[in-house]
């Protein structure tokens, strides 16, 4: 610890952060992640058996990555030796692999912690797979990205990944009541008050520290309550990245918000995406496509008004057209489902792929010219209009492939009066195969 004070150009006796006071000393100390470092959980497990495996720590800000992996090196009886993917280079990685090959040679392991390892390149992720392998370092990442897209397939293989919670309301209190006990005194807020500034702090012990301290500090008459502390502290905005996981979690929650009929779970996820900064247009494309994916044919004023969220947001731009991207998101999730179009688009595709080669039949080409009408192109063709009830029943399908049924209409919304159409059209097709009217093959729905 005295080397950290040191190289920040501190003494050991200068006023410290209430996050860094209260830092564990040891790994019980760790609050809110009990699923990996509990006894009988995989890193407890992993102590108790005295081996240590490198390993990412992936989870959100403020919840103790660095700490436990500080903590990890103290009980395996290994040096601690930090870098930052932010500051350190290629040449930083070299000084502190000799320096771990040189420990190792005098009989001491070397607990190597990178934070925020996502941010190397994939060549200098490459740069720690030999010295993972013999063993002369033990990795420990940490990140707050999903590593399956950050981090390079060979280091993960040599690597298990722990994921971290966010801290909970338990979890939050524990550390209130520590700060409680370390200062002496109550925190001076009300219940609603401590509620409010757990909430601000979203599952972040550091921030809900740092948070703690600034009314420790302010020494208020009287206790603040939830409207006080949004008066007094900054709410800082929720963790989004645009480019990044939560980016596509987000986005795949409100659609499948919206295919589930959940109104309110719906509004609440657009919320949170354009409280987070999200473009308005990606919203309103998604939007778009789950009026076809989701619902088609069952509501067919669905995709109209999500296309005319979608024009909103050219036309007004935030804010206003926020309002509109909620209209069409309540439309949608409030709105009959059916996926039937979607299903028959994916199988009258791979019907294409599979009979690509074949041609229309001679009956429904085009005969712009002589020679092609001597060719037989149109001959025999029934119009439908003409014909009784609107319908020839002839086929349309190449001569060389059966009828196949793609779309199957569903008995929901709109959808269901369209059933009751095809199906009818399916009979009379029968009917008139049987007649002789129509070469097509009948298909009952």
């Amino acid at each position: 610890m005295s080397d950290l004070f040191s190289a920040a150009g501190l003494d050991r006796d200068a006023p410290r952060p209430l996050a860094d006071r209260l830092r564990p000393t040891r790994l019980e100390e760790v609050v809110g992640q009990d699923h990996l470092l509990a006894a009988d959980m995989p890193i407890g497990r992993m102590l108790a058996q005295k081996r240590l495996a490198s390993m990412i720590l992936w989870g959100p800000p403020g919840v103790g990555k660095t700490t436990i992996a500080r903590l990890l090196a103290a009980e395996a009886g290994l040096e601690f030796q930090q870098i930052s993917a932010v500051f350190s280079g290629v040449a930083d990685l070299k000084k502190a692999f000799e320096a771990a090959r040189a420990r190792r040679a005098a009989g001491k392991g070397t607990l190597l912690f990178v934070d925020e390892i996502h941010r190397f390149n994939r060549a200098q992720q490459d740069g720690f797979l030999p010295y993972v392998e013999e063993g002369v370092v033990t990795l420990v990442g940490a990140t707050t990205e999903n590593p399956s897209f950050e981090i390079n397939a060979a280091l993960l293989s040599r690597a298990q990944v722990f994921v971290l919670k966010r801290l909970d309301e338990a979890a939050l209190g524990l550390l209130l009541a520590r700060a409680e006990t370390l200062l002496g005194r109550a925190l001076p807020v009300t219940d609603d008050g401590r509620a409010a500034l757990m909430g601000f702090a979203d599952g972040d012990g550091r921030h809900l520290l740092a948070l703690a301290e600034e009314v420790f500090s302010l020494k208020p008459a009287e206790p603040l309550d939830a409207k006080g502390i949004a008066r007094t502290l900054q709410r800082r905005a929720p963790a989004y990245d645009k480019d990044r996981e939560e980016h596509y979690n987000l986005i795949s929650a409100l659609h499948k918000s919206i295919r589930g009929s959940d109104p309110d779970a719906a509004l609440y996820w657009l919320a949170r995406m354009l409280g987070g900064g999200e473009d308005p247009l990606f919203i309103a494309r998604r939007l778009v496509r789950a009026a076809s994916e989701d619902i088609g044919l069952a509501d067919p004023t669905a995709l109209l008004i999500a296309n005319a969220a979608k024009d909103a947001v050219h036309f007004l731009g935030q804010p206003e057209a926020e309002l509109h991207l909620a209209h069409a998101t309540l439309h949608l999730a409030c709105a009959p489902k059916s996926n039937a179009a979607y299903v028959a688009w994916k199988a009258a595709q791979a019907a294409a792929r599979d009979t690509g080669a074949l041609g229309p039949p001679m009956h429904i080409r085009n005969a712009p010219t002589r020679l092609m009408q001597e060719l037989g192109y149109g001959a025999g063709y029934a119009y439908d209009h003409d014909a009784p009830d609107g319908f020839s029943g002839q086929s349309y399908f190449p001569d060389e492939m059966e009828r196949r049924v793609f779309y199957r209409p569903l008995e929901r919304g709109a959808e269901a009066r369209i059933r009751e159409r095809v199906q009818h059209w399916a009979r009379l097709r029968a009917e008139r195969k049987r007649a002789g009217r129509s070469g097509d093959q009948g298909d009952e729905r």
